[in-house]
């Protein structure tokens, strides 16, 4: 019988990586065709306390197109795939393509995952901040303004060191808390392997990411760091 853990909704660094893994793992499994979530093995922070694994997850050049007929607004292209059902981002209302980039860092102050994003065009040209904001999906204003986690700024990229869009982690741990209320917030190793595709879906719909109800069902088991680090 598993013993009970008092959790906070809070992660380790260490269990965020294994989190990473089980994200990474369950993305490729439902979504073979879409480009997968890469573990970035980053230098340690120097600001940082010494973890087992220092880096982030990462889900690149992600494809959005717009159409304007009622059949294809708010879908989805992942590079030259067909369009999906499961994504949406980006409402361009010049039908010009844009690509984005998802990273989710682990934040060591608020001890929660952090999901950074940026868009640019065809030609490698960023997109302003005001243009992100116009290109989100159109309940997102409406999801900004009624919950505080999904406070929107622009902030420098803690590993990049680079201007990328950020939702703001604050009360992220009492959500999740909520979120795992039951019996499962009791088994640590259940609340691992599930916390990131449970934030994810969560958190995804504030700029359009969306996650199926297939990648929550029957999550991947739990794996070591050494697995995410080595590949």
């Amino acid at each position: 019988m598993q013993s009970s853990w008092a959790w906070d909704g809070t992660l380790s660094s260490d269990d965020f990586v294994v989190a990473a893994r089980a994200l990474s793992k369950r993305w490729k499994e439902i979504n073979p065709n879409l480009p997968p979530w890469s573990w970035i093995s980053c230098p340690r922070l120097p600001w940082g306390a010494p973890h087992k694994a220092e880096g982030y997850l990462s889900l690149e050049n992600v494809y959005h197109l717009d159409f304007s007929d009622e059949h294809h607004t708010e879908e989805s292209y992942f590079g030259e795939e067909p369009p999906i059902d499961n994504a949406t981002l980006v409402q361009s209302h010049d039908q010009e393509t844009h690509i984005y980039d998802f990273h989710i860092v682990y934040s060591p102050s608020y001890r929660v995952p952090v999901l950074y994003f940026r868009g640019y065009r065809c030609d490698g040209q960023p997109l302003e901040f005001e243009d992100i904001k116009k290109e989100l999906p159109l309940y997102s204003s409406r999801i900004l303004m009624e919950a505080k986690w999904t406070f929107m700024t622009q902030e420098e990229h803690p590993y990049l060191n680079r201007p990328w869009v950020t939702l703001h982690p604050c009360g992220t741990s009492d959500w999740m808390k909520l979120l795992f209320n039951g019996h499962t917030a009791s088994i640590k190793d259940v609340v691992i392997q599930q916390y990131l595709l449970s934030w994810l879906s969560v958190v995804g719909q504030a700029v359009g990411l969306m996650i199926t109800l297939e990648m929550l069902i029957e999550p991947c088991p739990v794996t070591s760091i050494s697995s995410v680090i080595d590949g």
